[in-house]
């Protein structure tokens, strides 16, 4: 056969050369809808919507914040609350810390006191980069703490939620406060 007879060529690679390309790590990132990829300050300024295809990224609850509030306005509320692990589950504890250290923030929601184009609120983001935002004991608390200061302090509420539901780690004490903050909402 005539394919028997085609030799094929030996590639010659130069191995002493290096290819390197100099792109900086964590300067870009890939839509997952369109596939383009798009300098990440870009996509910032374009308020986390792909340019090419209008795919919504999602936001962290600073980034929502900074988009939302006055500079310079948001006071966040001072609660020494602390996350438990009533059903002693081994890697619970070691995963809030690492999500701790790696998003910066303590729970997976934020609340305080804002501006918004001078008007003052009471304002809660929760944050889907923090177990993707789901509800447990502190972020009940938080949230029903914030609602009672909005009453208080005769404020408009506004909450941005974007939670991945009970927290399973908590268990029942995770559901019982979607029913705490369910109940404080209807106070207002």
């Amino acid at each position: 056969m005539v394919i028997d007879k085609i030799k094929k060529r030996p590639i010659n690679i130069d191995k002493t050369i290096e290819n390197k390309v100099d792109i900086p790590v964590g300067k870009w990132v890939k839509c997952d809808k369109c596939g383009e990829i798009i300098y990440k300050e870009d996509l910032h300024k374009n308020f986390s919507i792909c340019p090419y295809c209008n795919n919504y990224f999602r936001l962290s609850s600073r980034r929502r914040l900074n988009h939302i509030v006055d500079e310079g306005s948001f006071i966040p509320f001072e609660l020494n609350i602390e996350t438990s692990n009533p059903l002693n589950m081994d890697e619970y504890v070691k995963k809030i810390d690492g999500l701790r250290e790696k998003t910066g923030l303590n729970e997976a929601v934020i609340c305080g006191t804002s501006k918004i184009n001078g008007e003052p609120n009471v304002i809660c983001i929760m944050d889907g980069n923090f177990l993707m935002g789901s509800m447990g004991s502190v972020v009940g608390e938080m949230i029903t703490y914030s609602i009672e200061k909005a009453i208080e302090m005769k404020l408009p509420l506004i909450i941005f939620s974007v939670s991945g539901g009970a927290r399973m780690q908590e268990g029942i004490i995770s559901l019982m406060q979607m029913a705490k903050t369910t109940r404080g909402a209807s106070k207002t």
